[in-house]
């Protein structure tokens, strides 16, 4: 019955279409405050996400169900509990963690190999770009070996999730995929 009325309701406001977005990457990568940033506009104090935390928003008349979910090393392997019926992966890392930068190439190729992600697109942020030392996109998309990634669609994105910059110029180029290949 809740399907029923979400239809009509949706196609009232406009709403076409909801999707589920997984947020990953490493613990500290600033993943939950993207999620907040995109959802109330704001910078929200946060803590290491120990499970996940799922937001809804509305953008460009698509409701995005985006799940947060914590990248401590002991949480990884239950990503994949997560997959299923996923749109697109935003990977978030961390641009000034240049030591373990190889760690989240192999976590984000191991993912992107799971099945039920084949056909999601991948979305970077190169996060923490006001911070000094940070690597530039370029060299973040260097140190993923993201041209290895020849069968979905992807593109990094320069961030800084405290200050908001790079979020909605990312999400908008997800959401143009998502439309173009899924909706």
């Amino acid at each position: 019955m809740g399907n029923i009325f979400s239809g009509i309701f949706g196609r009232l406001w406009g709403i076409n279409k909801e999707i589920r977005i997984l947020i990953l990457g490493l613990d500290g990568a600033g993943k939950t405050t993207i999620l907040y940033k995109l959802q109330m506009g704001e910078v929200v104090k946060t803590k290491p996400t120990i499970g996940f935390n799922v937001e809804t928003l509305t953008y460009k008349n698509i409701s995005i169900n985006m799940w947060d979910l914590g990248g401590q090393t002991s949480i990884r392997p239950y990503w994949r509990c997560y997959y299923a019926n996923t749109a697109a992966v935003i990977f978030v890392v961390d641009s000034t963690d240049k030591e373990r930068m190889d760690i989240a190439q192999k976590e984000l190729h191991m993912m992107l190999k799971e099945e039920e992600l084949l056909d999601s697109a991948l979305l970077v942020f190169a996060n923490k770009q006001d911070q000094m030392g940070a690597l530039s996109a370029a060299e973040v998309s260097k140190s993923l070996n993201l041209v290895d990634l020849k069968d979905r669609s992807w593109s990094i994105v320069a961030s800084s999730a405290v200050k908001g910059e790079g979020l909605t110029e990312g999400l908008d180029w997800l959401i143009d995929v998502i439309k173009e290949e899924q909706l």
